[in-house]
């Protein structure tokens, strides 16, 4: 397949689709960076303009802070490779794709999602109640995230189709997700708007986690608190593109010096 020398990008690909291919893979390697990765396991997704439903996603055993803008593959809603070689270089998880592709298809005015199994995400998911409304960033979930009751893995087509539907109910309207005895999930119109909702999540649950650590008793706002706190920070005046590109572009800062370029 032609390639531009100098990017990697091929020759094929729009200026459309390498700017998400280049912010998806910058993606990564903010995961890697705040260490929420879980090896070669998990996944981010970004779903592509136009009509045919397609997305990317990583190639299957590249590590997230080695991820570039080339080695993300495109995809169907049932992970068939659309561009690329299943078989070869090109091969995914698609029995991971299941979140994913139940998210994209059932709530499709979301453009990005994020899995992730951190300690502190799965040690909240095991938790009988949640997240709880302890902390200013947890209180912008309050209200406003779903809960996924756990269920055996099945590589079976016709339960997976059952989880998806399972999966979009329990997220609801809600951006973010929590998949019970498993992990995170955080969604967004954009991949700036995704990665704050990650951001905020595993920052909520490693706060949980670290409160409850210390063994006392845990502090609890009143529920009028709770809900007027919630009703701000979910306020579209509050939670506009321009503050998640400002959020985005700082965080860009983070990774500018990591090699190779994510770019390429």
């Amino acid at each position: 397949m032609p390639r531009d020398n100098a990017s990697g990008r091929a020759a094929h690909i729009s200026d459309e689709e390498w700017q998400i291919r280049c912010d998806l893979a910058a993606l990564y390697r903010l995961m890697a960076h705040f260490r929420w990765t879980d090896h070669i396991y998990t996944h981010i997704s970004a779903r592509l303009p136009g009509s045919d439903h397609h997305f990317l996603i990583n190639r299957y055993g590249v590590h997230f802070h080695e991820m570039c803008a080339s080695e993300l593959v495109k995809i169907d809603p049932d992970a068939r490779v659309v561009d690329g070689d299943p078989n070869g270089a090109d091969k995914v998880n698609g029995a991971a794709f299941t979140v994913h592709s139940a998210i994209h298809m059932g709530r499709q005015d979301l453009m990005c999602v994020v899995h992730t199994h951190t300690a502190a995400g799965i040690g909240v998911s095991a938790q009988a109640e949640g997240l709880l409304p302890i902390t200013q960033h947890s209180l912008q979930f309050y209200g406003h995230i779903g809960y996924f009751d756990y269920n055996a893995p099945s590589w079976d087509h016709t339960v997976q189709k059952q989880e998806r539907a399972r999966l979009v109910e329990a997220l609801g309207p809600h951006d973010a997700l929590i998949l019970r005895n498993h992990g995170l999930v955080g969604a967004g119109h954009s991949i700036a708007e995704a990665f704050h909702t990650i951001y905020m999540l595993e920052r909520s649950c490693s706060a949980q986690i670290a409160a409850q650590s210390g063994g006392g008793a845990l502090s609890r706002p009143s529920r009028d608190v709770c809900e007027r706190t919630a009703a701000f920070l979910r306020d579209p005046a509050t939670r506009t593109p321009e503050s998640f590109e400002l959020f985005w572009e700082a965080s860009l800062r983070l990774i500018e010096n990591d090699k190779p370029d994510y770019r390429s």
